[in-house]
């Protein structure tokens, strides 16, 4: 009898430390990724091929900077303080080759990203083969944690919903500071620099136009540069810098197909500089292009992180429905 109470007080508690790891609350610092490895693996050019993959320099910066900062853990260290990071990649050598994520195996929210191998030739094919689809998922889990801190405290977004037909989460850090027709500027000052999201709408058809959709939206943002955006020095306006090709994918936000387009802007006529990530969003149903566009000048900050707030308040968008007419 006694052995069956202390069998039962053992499972209980068992549980309860179960569901205290599964409750755990994910932490640390944006855009920074745990890779738990041993040493010889990491040393060697497993850990080469992480580095390459995951510390690649991001795109549409003017300085390069890491895309995830990694710390690195060997395999002893498993169950230590890195376990509530909200992506870890675990590498280890087994005799199975195979690759799986598991959500929320440690704390909340969190990916784990195990791959494993015999050898390292198979270990090195996986990391090849599922790279992609891991930085996308860390990314959604980085933007996601962005909007957290975003939705602490919220700038009144009712006059976006009036002109524009949508909402969004922007920190009340930020204010609107010009506002046309069918143009909206907000800006957050900081310390060396500021932060900006602008929206403008356009006719549908000026995305389609000689079938060449990022020489389009270039010529749109350089067009809105030079009817809003001025510098210190009479005359300058913001442009594309076209030193750089920009990067540019298709993507889908709020359901609405959407031409994602990352660059690096100047100021025609001054010295400031900085990068942009632009999206213009097809809104089929008002029968316009939707742009949404963020950019920073913070000539003595890494860029990083501020790009991926911007990121962050734009990806938030929803869409309000549109009201049919004779209907009520």
């Amino acid at each position: 009898m006694m052995k069956k109470a202390l069998f039962l007080c053992l499972a209980v508690l068992l549980l309860s430390c179960d569901r205290d790891a599964k409750t755990l609350q994910a932490s640390g610092k944006l855009n920074t990724i745990s890779v738990i490895i041993d040493d010889e693996l990491w040393n060697g050019t497993i850990g080469d091929s992480i580095r390459n993959k995951f510390a690649a320099p991001v795109v549409g910066l003017p300085q390069e900077e890491p895309l995830f900062d990694i710390n690195q853990y060997p395999l002893r260290l498993l169950e230590g303080y890195m376990t509530n990071s909200r992506n870890i990649l675990l590498v280890k050598k087994e005799r199975n080759a195979k690759f799986k994520i598991v959500s929320d195996e440690y704390a909340k929210p969190q990916h784990v990203f195990h791959i494993t191998g015999a050898n390292t030739a198979e270990i090195l094919a996986l990391l090849e083969k599922h790279t992609p689809e891991i930085i996308a998922k860390m990314r959604s889990t980085e933007i996601a944690e962005a909007q957290k801190y975003i939705d602490t405290s919220l700038l009144d977004v009712s006059r976006l919903n009036k002109k524009f037909g949508v909402t969004m989460h922007i920190p009340s850090g930020y204010s609107y500071v010009l506002q046309r027709p069918k143009f909206t500027w907000i800006k957050k000052e900081m310390v060396s620099g500021n932060m900006s999201v602008m929206l403008y709408s356009v006719p549908l058809k000026c995305l389609d136009k000689g079938n060449d959709a990022i020489r389009n939206i270039i010529t749109m943002r350089d067009s809105i540069g030079n009817l809003y955006v001025h510098g210190r020095v009479s005359g300058s306006h913001m442009m594309t810098e076209g030193a750089y090709a920009p990067y540019f994918r298709q993507t889908l936000i709020d359901g609405r197909k959407t031409y994602e387009t990352k660059g690096t802007w100047e100021l025609k006529g001054d010295y400031m500089s900085g990068p942009f990530i632009n999206y213009a969003i097809k809104d089929k149903s008002r029968n316009r292009i939707l742009v949404v566009e963020g950019f920073c000048y913070a000539p003595s900050k890494d860029k990083r992180d501020l790009m991926l707030e911007l990121e962050a308040i734009i990806k938030s968008i929803k869409f309000s429905s549109v009201k049919q007419k004779g209907k009520r």
